[in-house]
Parts: structure tokens; sequence; C-alpha cells
């Protein structure tokens, strides 16, 4: 028994110095905000051999907790050292949060709207000529939510890129760990669904590294699924609608619990969340105009791309063309979903395994995806969905390094 702790404790202990010897590396990156990161000389081994430790560490430590229990507070403490530790470096594998500031410097500094005014309108701004070229060109595809998040902060962050990065790397550092307590609440088995999720290397690198906003979405929803399970579903209605108004993609999870609620015979509480999304609606109307849906609509022209990783890679080195490509992982997302729905019917929703499955069938395929299995599956118990998890998020963290 001492030794099963001690394994524990081991592994806990070399998830964090990995990932505290992984941003070290970064630091000697001439470029970080890129995947892979290819730091300077010597240092490109540490940060090999961090990452690759870092997951070994990782899988044998949650693994070692289906067996063994540790204090749940030993199990935060090391969360939260590994999910922080990347904000001591500098912004990692992405400029998204570069693109989250210039759109909230349209609204706030150019006093334009971010879903009709496009970013190249100002192409002297600090934030336009650090963002990711592809939305130059673009408005905004994010929900009102964070739209209102990013305009508030960018009207008191100033010029300095740093300053502002560092914000939605906190956000999205701080959203993971609450993430990793909500998972622990609603799992059978609290100190494994918590380190499931604050335990993982590829959260850490691309929340307090990069600062996607996807660890805010994914609390949200885990609040909203935490708040239904102790029977308070129209206090859930806020929560979800903040979810989907951070990211669309929430609403894809919204059918399957209501479903699953309905033939479990709960309340569904669809006076809270009509009413929060209504209010919402009328919120961002009045701030955004009628504009605001439409990014909704954007996401379809987004679902045609695809990336440099997973299916779709796969599917063109084969010899694939783009747009076969793209109908085959349309229709493996809409048979995932029928049979998510088939799932529901029956009185679960299979949520983890939805947020493994949507992500890897993305035709632009992003590491930070992840997040929607990892967190889902630790909720939910789902132990084949964890696994799924697991690989995946090797899969992903292979792309942060170099050949």
């Amino acid at each position: 028994m001492r030794q099963r702790s001690r394994a524990v404790y081991a592994s806990a202990a070399v998830v964090a110095a990995s990932l505290v010897l992984a941003v070290v590396a970064a630091r000697h990156a001439a470029v970080a905000a890129s995947s892979p990161l290819r730091p300077e000389g010597n240092w490109v081994w540490a940060w090999r051999v961090a990452l690759g430790v870092a997951f070994v560490a990782y899988v044998a430590g949650v693994l070692s907790l289906r067996r063994r229990r540790i204090r749940l507070t030993v199990i935060f403490a090391v969360a939260a050292v590994t999910q922080l530790a990347p904000l001591a470096g500098p912004l990692l594998l992405s400029t998204d949060a570069y693109t989250y500031w210039d759109y909230g410097r349209v609204a706030a500094v150019h006093d334009s709207n971010p879903y009709r005014t496009p970013p190249d309108r100002f192409p002297n701004d600090p934030a336009y000529m650090r963002m990711g070229a592809n939305w130059h060109h673009e408005t905004t595809i994010y929900g009102p939510v964070f739209t209102a998040v990013s305009q508030a902060h960018a009207g008191t962050a100033g010029d300095s890129a740093a300053s502002a990065t560092r914000f939605y790397r906190a956000l999205a550092a701080v959203s993971i760990l609450v993430a990793a307590l909500l998972a622990s609440l609603l799992s059978t088995r609290p100190g494994f669904a918590m380190a499931f999720v604050g335990w993982n290397p590829l959260l850490a690198l691309h929340f307090a590294g990069g600062g996607h906003n996807d660890a805010l979405m994914m609390a949200l929803i885990l609040g909203a699924l935490l708040l239904i399970r102790r029977d308070r579903p129209n206090s859930a209605g806020p929560a979800w609608a903040a979810a989907i108004g951070v990211k669309w993609l929430a609403a894809a999870f919204l059918p399957l619990v209501l479903l699953a609620e309905h033939r479990r015979g709960r309340r569904l509480g669809l006076p809270g969340l009509v009413i929060s999304a209504v209010a919402l609606g009328a919120l961002a109307t009045a701030q955004y105009g009628t504009a605001w849906p439409r990014a909704a609509g954007r996401l379809a022209h987004q679902a045609r791309a695809t990336g440099s990783i997973g299916l779709s890679k796969w599917l063109g080195d084969a010899g694939l063309a783009h747009r076969p490509t793209v109908v085959l992982l349309a229709l493996g997302q809409i048979a995932l979903y029928a049979w998510l729905l088939r799932q529901a019917w029956r009185g679960r929703a299979r949520l983890g395994i939805a947020g493994v499955g949507l992500a890897a069938l993305q035709g632009w395929l992003n590491p930070w995806y992840a997040s929607w299995g990892v967190t889902l599956s630790a909720a939910d118990d789902d132990r084949l969905a964890q696994g799924l998890s697991i690989l995946l998020t090797g899969f992903l963290l292979r792309d942060a390094i170099p050949l």
C-alpha cells in the first residue's frame, strides 16, 4: 500500500518538475508562439525530454490514482504547480491570445464593432502586428460573452503585448484549475478526476502557456453540469448561456444533456435556460447590433478548413482531395452525433466521448481541443473516453516537439 502511495507521489513530483523544466527550455526559443517549439542549442533536448517525461509521469500518476487515494490537497497542489508554471514563460505555441487582444482593441480602442470590422482596418495596431495572418481579414467568430471580456480587458491593458496576453493566460490557467475542481465534485473518484485534468501537461502548455478560451468554456460547462447534478437546473441556465457565449461549440453538448435528463425523468430547467439566453441575446444586440449571431454561421466556413495534424492530414497524405476529406469528416461528425443522441435517449449523455470525438473529427484540429474530452471524461467517469483522451493528449503533445 505504501509503495503504491509512493508511486503516486513520485509521478506527481515528476509531472510538476518536468513542466518547470519545459518552461525554462521554452524561454530559450527565438520564437515561442509557434508549434513545434524549437529552443536553441541543447535546450531543444531539454524541451523534448521534459514533455516526454511529463506525459509518461502523467499517465502513470492517474493510473495509480485509480487504485490508491491520496489527499485532495496534495493533488490540487500538484495541479496548481503544473497548470500555473507556464505563466513564468513566454506565450507558447500559438498567437491566438494576440488575436483575442486585437478583437478587443477593435471595440475598446478603435470604437468599432468586431463583428463587422476586421482587424486589417487598423494595420498599425500593436496587436495586429502579432496576431495570426489568417485572421487579419476576418471578423471575430467568438461569442458575445468572450468578445465583451476581450473588449473590457483591451480598454485597460494599454499597448503592452506581454501584459495583454498574460491576462488571457492567467484566465485560462485558473479556468483549468476550476475545471479540475468541478470534475472532482462531479466524479465518484474525485482525486482521480482532479488529477486527470489538473496534471495534464498538454493543457498546461496550451492554457497557461497559450491562453486559449476553451478552458473558460469548459469550466462553465462543468459548472452547469454540477448545478444539474445538485438538482438546480434553472441555475444551470446562465452557465450554459455563458459557455455558448464564449464559444459556440458548447451548444453541441447541451442537447445531449437535456435529452438524457428528460429520459431520466428529471427537471430540465428550461425556464432558466430560455431566460438566460434571451437576456444574453438582448445585451449582445444592444452592444454589438444584429451582426453578432452571424459569427456562429461563420463556423461553417471554418469547418471547411483542414490542418496539418489529425485525420484531415492523414486523409490528405493518403491521396484524398480537400473536398472529399471535408465531406468524410462531416459525415463522421453526423454519425457520431447520431450515436450520442441514441445514448442520451437511453438516459446517458456520453459527454466525454462527445468531447474526444468532436475534437478528433475537426478538419482543423488544434491541440487545445483535447480539453473538451479530458475535462468531460474526468467528470463522466467514462473509462473509454478517458483512455481516448489520454491517447489524444499524447498525440497532440507530440505536435509541440520538433523532430
